[in-house]
């Protein structure tokens, strides 16, 4: 690790602090407005004092007085859940001075969050961990002083070393054993959910590609692990194993025999099915064997197995068409969708078939064209990204994610429907694409996306996928109408818009553990019961899951304090390989490895997970579940009872976390048994 230049020695570091110390409590004692007046000098001394020797520690420990004082307010720093990493570059690159000291200060106060220093009701300290993971990910070049590109032999040497600075003393405290060893790990740990969005890791494997490659920095043994993520973008096969450019390689491939070309074809499936990753070398490969027609070439390049293959040869006009429309180098991931889709069979419902043919002889909306074009570029046709875009969700109904919007009732239900209702799905994507509107039932009632302004998320903000980009913000509009609709009603809304919104497959039981009034819990043992009896397969006769089932969990951080209500999905349940009965489900973020506290860690991988799932031992899995839905007509069926020892342990897991301070009073808890 180089070191950094040293910082600057200017006024006494104690007699600024003395200085900020007050101006900040009187900022957090001011009413919104007038805070205004005194940031400038606020941002001025924190910038002074981030130069010092013992400014960042000085910052760190003011951390959460910063955040109070409103040092972020008015600002795209104000909420730390909804920051990118993957924009911090463009920040540091900016050189515009005040933008870098609120960016240093911002992840000053996320790495007191981190650490437990600073509690933050809306950022857990994993996530934030999880986040300045990524911002070192995304700064390698910094953190080592590599070769500076053009914005940074610009920048302002004083800014520049403040940056340096900045980021090293982040990895000191996150960890400085590596810096790419966490990273590769946090890489491999995200890829293997499959997720369709993957800018943000394909950005992490270009860091990582550049340090790999430079000799002036020492990578340890395990982080050579790196290499498997490089060449899985960048050189998957014998043809393209030093990158040489997509025009050199497609010399080479026209140049290649039948026995080099099928070796290809096993490289790129094997790489693409290993990692989750698709090379645009592997597009490029596709669409040169689609110009000769070579059925079984293809079929290999996909990686099908004989149900995927018999697929595609049923449906080879239309998978060529496809193929030919959407996928170029831009949408090269779409490859993986693309194999999906073939290996669920989806074509075989002739209405998915002739739905995919009408979408790509849609036109697209005008309002629609410009949100897709500013999301995504122009380096193709909006309406081919678009299609990109709808045949990964077919394709990977799991691999979906909310990124940083509160959009997950919107996200779970196009992921519900591209795993139970594809056709109905791809009328909406018409809908929404050609008229930039969509329009539902609710109870009778219809509801138009376009006539309604309410909702939660910015269509404008998005770091989703295509469709879910143009599709989330009429569903969370409609959906914020259903909740208006049932407002008076005096049972929780959910009871009512989750059936009428996801599909007639939701069951319409619906239990629920907290009082909607109050927020304290009620009936707890019998929302047990009631679960294990209709979910749990030694107590309901070994019935399955048939449908997904929409669920709401009250999730937890690490020290298993309360952090908010969130949307999933009843998948399945079933004995992992250690005879551990297991709940897997659907969530609908970026990343669903997330540690509840108590012990409660939701595993992504090695408990039996498919591609996608989470899972937790069902007892743990219920101490985090509020509300879910049954089947009514079962419960007279299933009336073996469930031990007294795992509702109490269920109830333990519940009471010493999320619902610690939702316990209702000891005379009211006894007169409700």
């Amino acid at each position: 690790m180089t070191e950094s230049k040293s910082p600057t020695q200017g006024p006494d570091i104690n007699r600024m602090l003395a200085n900020l110390d007050p101006l900040l409590e009187k900022m957090a004692a001011a009413r919104s407005f007038a805070r205004a007046n005194h940031l400038p000098r606020a941002l001025d001394l924190c910038r002074r004092i981030l130069t010092h020797d013992a400014g960042l520690e000085a910052m760190l420990e003011r951390a959460e007085q910063l955040d109070h004082a409103g040092i972020f307010e008015g600002s795209d720093w104000v909420a730390p859940d909804l920051l990118q990493a993957r924009l911090v570059p463009a920040t540091f690159d900016s050189n515009d001075r005040t933008l870098i000291v609120i960016e240093c200060l911002s992840e000053l106060r996320i790495l007191a969050i981190s650490s437990g220093q600073y509690f933050h009701p809306a950022f857990s300290a994993e996530q934030a961990t999880h986040f300045l993971t990524q911002v070192l990910a995304f700064n390698l070049q910094r953190i080592f002083e590599m070769e500076a590109d053009e914005s940074q032999r610009n920048a302002d040497p004083d800014m520049h070393a403040l940056i340096v600075r900045q980021l090293n003393f982040v990895a000191s405290h996150i960890g400085y054993e590596s810096i790419l060893e966490p990273v590769v790990e946090e890489v491999y740990r995200l890829l293997r959910q499959r997720p369709i969005q993957v800018r943000s890791v394909r950005a992490m494997v270009d860091r990582i590609a550049a340090c790999l490659f430079d000799p002036e920095i020492q990578i340890s043994t395990k982080a050579r692990g790196a290499e498997g993520l490089v060449s899985a973008l960048y050189g998957p096969t014998q043809g393209c194993r030093e990158d040489p450019g997509i025009e050199t390689y497609l010399e080479r491939v026209a140049a290649m025999d039948a026995m080099a070309l099928d070796s290809e074809a096993q490289g790129f499936a094997r790489a693409m099915h290993d990692t989750g990753l698709v090379s645009p070398y592997h597009a490029a490969f596709v669409r040169h064997v689609q110009s000769f027609n070579d059925r079984d070439l293809f079929s290999r390049s996909l990686g099908l197995s004989s149900t995927g293959r018999d697929c595609y040869l049923c449906y080879q006009d239309l998978v060529q068409t496809l193929t030919d429309y959407c996928i170029h180098l831009p949408t090269a991931q779409t490859l993986y969708g693309l194999a999906s889709l073939l290996e669920r069979g989806l074509l075989y419902r002739s209405s998915v078939a002739a739905a995919l043919w009408r979408q790509m002889k849609t036109p697209l909306h005008t309002d629609v064209r410009q949100q897709l074009v500013l999301t995504f570029g122009e380096d193709i046709d909006p309406a081919k990204t678009l299609m990109a875009g709808i045949i990964s969700v077919l394709g990977q109904p799991l691999g979906l994610g909310q990124g940083n919007n509160p959009a997950c009732q919107s996200t779970r239900a196009i992921s519900m429907w591209s795993y139970t209702d594809p056709d109905f799905l791809l009328q909406l994507a018409r809908w929404c694409s050609r008229d930039n509107r969509v329009v539902m039932e609710f109870e009778g009632q219809s509801i138009n996306s376009a006539a309604l302004t309410e909702g939660m998320v910015n269509p404008m903000a998005f770091d989703l996928d295509p469709l879910s980009t143009i599709l989330v913000p009429h569903l969370d509009r409609i959906y914020a109408e259903m909740g208006n609709l049932v407002e008076d009603r005096p049972e929780d809304p959910h009871r009512w818009i989750n059936p009428e919104f996801h599909g007639w497959w939701v069951n319409r039981g619906f239990a629920i553990v907290v009082d909607i009034h109050t927020g304290q819990l009620k009936d707890e043992e019998s929302f047990i019961r009631t679960f294990y009896a209709l979910y749990h397969p030694i107590y309901n006769s070994n019935t399955p899951v048939v449908h997904p089932q929409p669920a709401g969990a009250a999730v937890t951080d690490g020290s298993s304090r309360f952090v908010g209500w969130h949307a999933i999905t009843i998948l399945r349940i079933a004995l992992d390989q250690e005879d551990v009965m297991r709940v897997y489900f659907f969530n609908p973020n970026n990343d669903s490895g997330q540690d509840w506290g108590s012990g409660v860690v939701v595993s992504t991988e090695g408990h039996g997970e498919q591609h996608g799932e989470s899972s937790l031992p069902i007892h743990e899995f219920v101490s985090r579940l509020y509300i879910f839905h049954y089947d009514a007509t079962d419960w007279q069926l299933h009336t073996e009872a469930v031990p007294d020892a795992e509702i109490q342990h269920v109830k333990d897991l519940m009471t010493h976390s999320w619902a610690a301070d939702r316990l209702p009073p000891q005379g009211l808890q006894a007169e409700s048994n």
